[in-house]
């Protein structure tokens, strides 16, 4: 059995260890393979989206369109992330506050349905020091069995290429609240300007970028293959986004 194979069986063994499962499910590559896996293991997988201020619209969409595609329920958990000024002022440590607010919210809505065990899509890629959410996971016991199998984001798009998810090439997303600069409170009305910017450059081909908020300034942060795109789109782009800031910029630095 080859290395990939030993991990996914590894993964199936986790689920028939666990057969009663509680899961973070983002409708990303991660989480999706993980309720792929879990149901195809026969574990009975329950699958949560943490709906905030932070997730666009586009995300639980995609959750439940996976679910559906599975036959499993999605149930919906509403998180008010900017009620917690610990949150909202966003300080070096807003990752790690939401985390354990979010996880928090989910672990006790699983508990009052009967699953107390709790997984989430963390992979054996994501680095523990870039992370300060994975150290709110690890205080409230939750698990990530991609990360214990040694399965790696290189490995899940893999899998999931094989396994036929839609999601298998789906570009990596960080939540909106990582557009705001550290130190810049998080206003819900910025977040929604965010995620419509993005949406607009979304529908003219621009996959796996950002648009971060520097005052009242967009900057476009893109993958060096689609630079020359933006610049051969600049029109477009700035008749989408000129409206709603001051100025709209491209970082030369790629993403």
């Amino acid at each position: 059995m080859n290395n990939i194979g030993s991990k996914r069986k590894a993964l199936f063994d986790f689920f028939r260890t666990y057969p009663k499962t509680a899961l973070a499910f983002s409708g990303g590559t991660d989480s999706a393979y993980l309720l792929y896996a879990a149901s195809k293991s026969g574990t009975d997988i329950q699958p949560y989206f943490i709906k905030s201020p932070f997730q666009p619209q586009f995300e639980l969409e995609d959750a439940q369109r996976l679910c559906a595609l599975s036959g499993v329920q999605l149930k919906i958990i509403e998180a008010d992330t900017l009620s917690d000024v610990r949150i909202a002022e966003n300080t070096e440590q807003r990752c790690y506050h939401c985390k354990k607010f979010l996880f928090s919210l989910l672990k006790q809505r699983a508990a009052e349905d009967d699953y107390t065990f709790v997984i989430d899509g963390t992979n054996a890629s994501d680095r523990a020091s870039d992370r300060p959410g994975m150290r709110a996971l690890e205080e409230l016991c939750i698990h990530s069995p991609l990360r214990e199998c040694g399965i790696t984001k290189a490995d899940v798009r893999t899998l999931s290429k094989k396994a036929r998810l839609f999601t298998w090439n789906k570009s990596s997303y960080a939540c909106l609240a990582t557009r705001i600069p550290c130190g810049t409170p998080i206003r819900e009305e910025k977040l929604r300007l965010i995620e419509k910017s993005e949406k607009a450059l979304a529908r003219l081909g621009f996959t796996d970028f950002r648009i971060r908020l520097d005052g009242n300034t967009a900057r476009i942060e893109v993958p060096a293959r689609q630079m020359k795109k933006v610049v051969q789109k600049r029109e477009m782009i700035r008749s989408l986004l000129a409206d709603d800031f001051s100025a709209v910029v491209l970082n030369l630095k790629e993403r």
